[in-house]
């Protein structure tokens, strides 16, 4: 069973009686439907509904809930979530550091008796579970990677900048991580009607090539006009957001797509819902 400790990773805690009721009034996640043992994506988004922190949420007790997220962030979103607590009866704090660990293909997933290990809801039953015992050394990072973009899992940092992506872009729409019936959050409005009209055209891509790919943030071009941004990569796969009806546009086409100069193919990932447009998109749109 392959495993890989993230030392980028950060827990934040929050508990205390109105813990639920507080985060459910401003993250996207919704947590009536988060269950014990289970790990789901979500945001806190700016009122323009882009992407202002991501992160992991769990149970972690009676009243209280664990957010996974990157380390460099952690300080950050703790000041923002204490501007959002006002009168709430909730405590918001970082315990000790402790590396996570991940592991993947587990024949079983975590167990709801075992509170320091959760299911990554992400990866539906691709077997992915996250401990937080406080494991120090071992395990394979690059290869965590290369399961991550084979399985078109994208993150902040290696696959998109805060504050520049909507859940849409990111996929949080279709993993769990954006709850449309629930009621209002931050930033709500613009991600509903995205959701209800359909027009969520920027969307992650498994990206495949006969050579190794570039660097992160390499435009993806047809022609010479841009249609997506690289995100990380292992050898010759990696993930980009790219514009889906630019790149119908360039597969009906018959264009080739580079990357930097590198020809690549792009695909949906298989678990994903959405579909690419089947109108080609105008030459002045493109």
């Amino acid at each position: 069973m392959p495993f890989a400790l993230l030392k980028d990773r950060a827990l934040i805690s929050v508990s205390g009686p109105d813990a639920e009721h507080f985060l459910q009034n401003i993250l996207t996640t919704d947590l009536d439907t988060l269950g014990i043992g289970e790990a789901k994506p979500g945001a806190l988004l700016t009122p323009q509904g882009k992407i202002l922190f991501d992160f992991l949420i769990s149970r972690a007790g009676e009243s209280a809930f664990r957010l996974e997220c990157r380390a460099d962030i952690a300080d950050d979103f703790i000041r923002r979530l204490t501007l959002y607590k006002l009168r709430a009866k909730v405590e918001i704090t970082k315990p000790e550091q402790r590396f996570v660990e991940v592991a993947w293909e587990k024949e079983s997933i975590a167990s709801e008796s075992d509170s320091e290990s959760v299911a990554d809801a992400r990866f539906g039953d691709g077997g992915v579970t996250r401990s937080y015992a406080g494991a120090t050394e071992g395990g394979d990072a690059a290869a965590w990677q290369a399961f991550r973009i084979a399985r078109g899992i994208a993150e902040s940092s290696s696959d998109y900048a805060l504050s520049d992506a909507f859940p849409h872009d990111v996929l949080l729409d279709e993993m769990g991580g954006v709850g449309f019936k629930k009621g209002c959050y931050i930033g709500q409005e613009v991600v509903s009607r995205m959701q209800h009209r359909g027009t969520a055209r920027r969307r992650v891509l498994i990206v495949q090539a006969a050579l190794p790919l570039p660097a992160m943030g390499t435009d993806l071009t047809v022609g010479g006009r841009t249609v997506g941004t690289l995100g990380s990569s292992s050898g010759t796969a990696g993930l980009a957001i790219a514009r889906i009806d630019r790149v119908k546009a360039a597969l009906d086409a018959g264009q080739q797509i580079l990357a930097g100069d590198v020809p690549v193919t792009l695909t949906i990932p298989a678990w994903a819902k959405f579909s690419f447009p089947q109108d080609a998109v105008s030459a002045e749109d493109a």
